[in-house]
């Protein structure tokens, strides 16, 4: 049976290299996630800002509750074995 994985999303815009290379990740790691475009839906990235404590820059990650950071964040955690406890809660 397959675990169960937390709610992913990740805030970002098209072209952006960094939010690719999160993707990925994500994309190695088979896992859902949603995508919310703020270049082009600009009135999300003030919420955006807000859910992040006021970082402007994309991508921004939530795993369930949690706000991960950045793509340098995400690749931080999975270097130190913790992403997968993040992507697989118990």
């Amino acid at each position: 049976m397959p675990e169960e994985q937390a709610k992913i999303t990740i805030y970002l815009t098209q072209y952006c290299p960094y939010c690719v290379r999160a993707i990925g990740l994500l994309n190695a790691k088979e896992v859902s996630y949603n995508e919310i475009d703020v270049g082009a839906q600009p009135e999300l990235r003030a919420v955006m800002i807000q859910k992040s404590m006021g970082v402007t820059s994309v991508p921004q990650i939530f795993i369930g509750e949690t706000h991960v950071g950045g793509c340098d964040d995400l690749f931080a955690l999975e270097s130190a074995g913790k992403l997968d406890a993040l992507l697989f809660p118990e």
